[in-house]
């Protein structure tokens, strides 16, 4: 990215206001950068995510990580998890292995822009700059959100925007030096 001062936007920094969830993790930091975990090819793993619970009417959850630093004109969606049950307020290191292992039953993984259903790790080009990776937990008004496992990030983005009832992210950063 050539102009770190002109970041582009978040998904929902154009999505009606909601109530703040509290989001940890204890593999990142927000604002820190992304551990060796999280690359593609360093280690390829989810990191652990808790949450408070949604507001009253929150019937479920889903977990997104997206880069809208990526040289695509679209951003990168790494993850995309939803039909999260809404007693389930954490997701261990890993869960977004493609053999689904660490995910709650009924939670679904749309396919990532690696074209797999599970979490991609950052994987920039080397001397683009930061990139951001910001993981974002939803609490929805739905039990089941709409979309099926086969929806793009895009798709489940929009049935985030109109379900949506609270919303909290990390935000960490990844460089590829080339070395």
């Amino acid at each position: 990215m050539s102009d770190p001062t002109n970041r582009r936007p978040l998904p929902h920094d154009f999505h009606p206001p909601v109530p703040e969830l509290a989001v940890s993790s204890k593999d990142l930091t927000d604002g820190g950068v992304l551990p060796d975990a999280q690359v593609y090819a360093r280690g390829n793993s989810s990191p652990q995510l808790s949450w408070s619970a949604g507001p009253t009417g929150t019937r479920g959850y889903a977990v997104t990580c997206y880069d809208p630093d990526a040289p695509t004109g679209s951003g990168f969606w790494h993850w995309t998890v939803f039909d999260i049950p809404a007693d389930v307020t954490e997701l261990p290191s890993g869960a977004g292995t493609g053999n689904f292992e660490g995910l709650p039953a009924g939670a679904l993984q749309a396919r990532n822009d690696y074209g797999s259903r599970d979490f991609g790790g950052a994987a920039p080009p080397p001397g683009d700059g930061p990139h951001r990776y910001v993981f974002t937990v939803y609490a929805v008004d739905r039990e089941k959100l709409g979309p099926d496992a086969d929806a793009s990030p895009a798709l489940v983005g929009f049935h985030l925007r109109f379900h949506a009832v609270a919303r909290g992210r990390l935000i960490a950063t990844y460089e590829a030096t080339g070395e």
